[in-house]
């Protein structure tokens, strides 16, 4: 009886039931557990007689459904603790002990059960030798079975580990072509060269000197965070800087920036998407109006009790012409965020303000 309910765990067993399932699937589950088990205790009964057909089928149930509800909130329970991918000897090892114990547990409760209950037998039956091999052979056959299931959990895992890799590394290229592209747009390469025009102009050698050796930072960071997943906060504010001090070059009064972080040797352990500072500011300036009269004001401060970057401009619609802003940018920004945190990137937009915060990471 117990090996038949062994056998009935090869479709219920782990992986079993997704996290989050419906009611639907639930009855579905118990609809197949019924007619699975009712189909094996049909079977055993044309072989011992159909006088125990009940008790067969009792036995059959409460061992499918003991078996397949242990090793499913089993497998529910390490998959969020210790997934597969992060140390898969160790996980094979905890699977293997974990499922031992819990079914032995599941094989002796429902044997003692009905030997104590139903048979009226004495508890003590269950420690003579003989009936050892009523708990061994359903026990190898449900590690068999199991460790079958087991595995294929061990493999849908890992390929989702490398849908969710090469996810990451496809969302990370977009990003750094896209940051790329915009920072060797000819309109920002043009406004820079016609402000250090400008400043030649002017006769001030000390200003254009600063704004060539700036702008050289800011093209200088965009190459070199191509290939970097994170940079350190106080990497992202120096680029933030430079490229401010193009813009109010520029822009002169009417862009106004204020940043008001911790000391910068504070930053070097928090870490943030490159380019990401710089990706609002530069929305900022493409959908809002500047002016001496009405300057845009944007500001960046860090919450570091919730560890959270906040950039906030004021609103001065401008019209953007058509092509200039495909909307990927911030799309792109939380989807890498997506996949480096589960604390997500907010955007809040109010009569006044437009407000984007950025979840920090701290470097282990």
């Amino acid at each position: 009886m117990q090996t038949s309910a062994a056998s009935a765990m090869s479709d219920f067993t782990p992986g079993y039931l997704p996290d989050n399932r419906s009611w639907r699937t639930i009855g579905k589950t118990v609809r197949t557990l019924l007619l699975v088990s009712l189909g094996i205790s049909v079977g055993l009964s044309t072989l011992n007689g159909w006088k125990i057909w009940p008790v067969t089928f009792a036995y059959t149930i409460t061992y499918t459904v003991g078996l397949w509800l242990i090793n499913g909130y089993m497998v529910n329970w390490l998959n969020a603790r210790m997934p597969w991918t992060d140390q898969p000897l160790r996980r094979l090892l905890v699977t293997l002990l974990m499922l031992l114990g819990g079914s032995l547990v599941v094989i002796v409760g429902v044997q003692a059960s009905f030997m104590v209950l139903y048979w009226h037998q004495s508890w003590r039956v269950l420690l003579d030798s003989g009936t050892w091999g009523d708990y061994l052979v359903p026990l190898i056959i449900t590690l068999i079975i199991s460790m079958f299931l087991h595995s294929r959990s061990f493999l849908l895992q890992w390929r989702e580990a490398a849908i969710r890799a090469e996810r990451v590394e496809k969302e990370n290229a977009v990003a750094r072509l896209d940051s790329l592209r915009r920072q060797v747009d000819p309109h920002f390469l043009f406004n820079s060269l016609n402000a250090l025009t400008s400043l030649i102009e002017e006769n001030d050698p000390a200003r254009a000197t600063r704004f060539v050796r700036q702008l050289a930072t800011v093209y200088r960071y965009v190459l070199d965070s191509q290939e970097q997943e994170v940079v350190t906060l106080a990497e992202e504010m120096r680029f933030v800087e430079a490229y401010v001090f193009l813009q109010r070059t520029r822009l002169g009064e009417g862009l106004q920036v204020e940043i008001s972080l911790p000391p910068a040797a504070d930053l070097e352990q928090l870490l943030v998407p490159p380019l990401a500072v710089q990706l609002l500011l530069e929305n900022a300036l493409k959908h809002n109006a500047t002016s001496q009269k009405q300057p845009l004001h944007i500001s960046i401060t860090l919450d570091a009790a919730t560890r959270q970057l906040v950039v906030r401009n004021a609103l001065r619609y401008r019209r953007v012409p058509d092509g200039e802003s495909t909307g990927l940018g911030l799309r792109n920004l939380a989807a890498r965020y997506a996949f480096l945190t589960s604390q997500p990137m907010t955007v809040e937009k109010t009569e006044t303000e437009f407000i984007v915060t950025l979840p920090v990471l701290e470097l282990e």
